[in-house]
């Protein structure tokens, strides 16, 4: 079993940046396990925002927000981060961390956050 518990969340103006953590709580094997930040803006499903294969080196974005997003990981401290620069009010959405899977379907993920709210005001 793994719990996920997500922070960092907030409300920013636009062109702002946040950075979003989520922390596992699992025993061991943190480092063999691919982990994700998806979103569901308001009125839309759950949409993939970024992943990051157990190595911590390759990752994969979505368009919207590729080069303005960063995914990291530190297996140290079981967490992975997303850093977010540039914020439109487009990104304005719940984000979930997910454990378990890769890529943008959110049926190939096991365990789930309970969601942080990011707001981007104009």
């Amino acid at each position: 079993q793994m719990q996920l518990d997500e922070s960092g969340g907030g409300q920013v103006q636009a062109g702002g940046s946040l950075r979003l953590s989520c922390t596992a709580s699992v025993e061991r094997g943190f480092e063999y396990i691919n982990m994700a930040w998806f979103r569901r803006r308001p009125g839309k499903d759950r949409e993939f925002v970024a992943a990051i294969l157990w190595n911590g080196v390759t990752t994969e974005y979505s368009n919207s927000v590729k080069g303005r997003f960063t995914i990291s990981r530190d297996n140290a401290k079981n967490t992975v981060s997303l850093q977010m620069n540039t914020l439109t009010p487009e990104d304005t959405a719940e984000y979930f961390c997910g454990a378990g899977g890769w890529g943008p379907d959110t049926r190939e993920y096991e365990y789930w956050g309970q969601g942080t709210q990011v707001t981007v005001s104009s």
